[in-house]
């Protein structure tokens, strides 16, 4: 199976915009943006939190390398 295509992405709004309505696309387009956002601010922060403890992991291995060395 290869990557979808236009004919595909097509049918795939064709069923959407039938079964949630017209009326309702912007409201779901909107709500699946949001969740994107969370999702994508989520993300950020644990990568941020992984880095910072890896980072005092590192800082604290060379703290106590220091001390012996001396």
């Amino acid at each position: 199976m290869g990557p979808i295509g236009m004919p595909e992405m097509i049918m795939i709004f064709v069923v959407i915009l039938l079964l949630f309505g017209a009326k309702k696309l912007p409201e779901l387009a909107r709500g699946i943006g949001k969740s994107m956002g969370e999702f994508k601010k989520a993300r950020d922060d644990f990568e941020r939190e992984i880095t910072r403890g890896e980072d005092d992991a590192r800082t604290k291995d060379s703290a106590s390398k220091e001390t012996r060395e001396s």
